[in-house]
């Protein structure tokens, strides 16, 4: 399903017009998404409880069709994040814009995982098993080295394959939901096990953005840099030492820039960081 934004213009705008003024919005079928486009949106996402940034991906599309979404990020769940971690909600916007991985949960309604070989061999480790054997009978599965990806559902077979091996261990060796938080974290978040941190990824995007607020207050230097706006010591340390080669930096302050600029009333950004979901 494609995604539209403030400025697009063609048969698709024409398309999500016809769906809007069939939901009941008032809007010109002109297909140019234009101000008044994306502002019906934004009422159409508020009544539905999405996340009001008026753009247009695979959540919006399926609401303006009927389909229930339960499991889907809205609008509260930002703003109690933003509460929460002491930022205005167009932070919260531009980090759910650029570092989320989108919809956190497969069309089965499993939540979005991917599977660490290189993170099963220490954690075995650490839960005083035989990983160096374990590395060289299921290389797959165990390894010192990253890789072996297959990628959606299919990591969901790895996982089930390396909970034959150590249940525990695999789930914390995985990435979890939305904003991809690794299992191994689950004490210094907060949660009780790592089998509730599994049960709470399996309930909501909402859920899902609760263990990142955990993950960034768990870290004095990431709360700072999110409060200051410093994009550049956020990305390194939510996304690596490799974030500029992804310009992470630069479409967080583009994002929030243009949530800032709807917040007061300014033009809307004229080329937004476009969103994944």
């Amino acid at each position: 399903m494609c995604v539209l934004k403030y400025g697009d213009s063609d048969k698709d705008v024409r398309r999500l017009q016809k769906l809007l003024i069939a939901n009941g919005y008032d809007v010109k079928l002109n297909g140019a998404f234009n101000e008044e486009t994306e502002r019906a949106v934004e009422v159409f996402q508020e009544d539905h409880r999405l996340v009001c940034d008026g753009v247009v991906g695979p959540k919006t599309w399926a609401a303006l069709s009927g389909a229930p979404l339960p499991k889907t990020l809205c609008q509260r769940d930002i703003e109690k994040a933003a509460a929460l971690l002491s930022v205005e909600v167009p932070v919260i916007q531009a980090v759910n814009a650029v570092e989320s991985s989108g919809c956190g949960f497969l069309d089965s309604g499993m939540p979005k995982i991917l599977y660490e070989r290189h993170i099963m061999y220490r954690q075995l480790k650490s839960h005083g098993q035989k990983a160096d054997e374990w590395a060289r009978g299921i290389p797959a599965l165990v390894s010192t080295l990253p890789g072996g990806y297959r990628g959606g559902a299919n990591e969901w077979i790895r996982l089930r394959d390396a909970e034959r091996i150590h249940e525990k261990a695999a789930r914390e060796s995985c990435s979890w939901g939305a904003f991809q938080i690794m299992g191994w974290h689950w004490s210094r978040l907060g949660y009780s096990s790592i089998d509730e941190f599994v049960d709470c990824m399996r309930r909501s995007e909402g859920y899902h953005l609760d263990a990142f607020v955990r993950f960034i207050m768990a870290d004095p230097n990431l709360t700072r840099a999110l409060r200051q706006h410093d994009w550049a010591t956020f990305a390194h340390g939510y996304n690596g030492k490799d974030y500029r080669k992804h310009a992470y930096d630069t479409k967080l302050a583009l994002a929030y820039q243009r949530y800032a600029a709807k917040g007061t009333g300014e033009a809307p950004f004229s080329k937004p960081v476009q969103a994944t979901y």
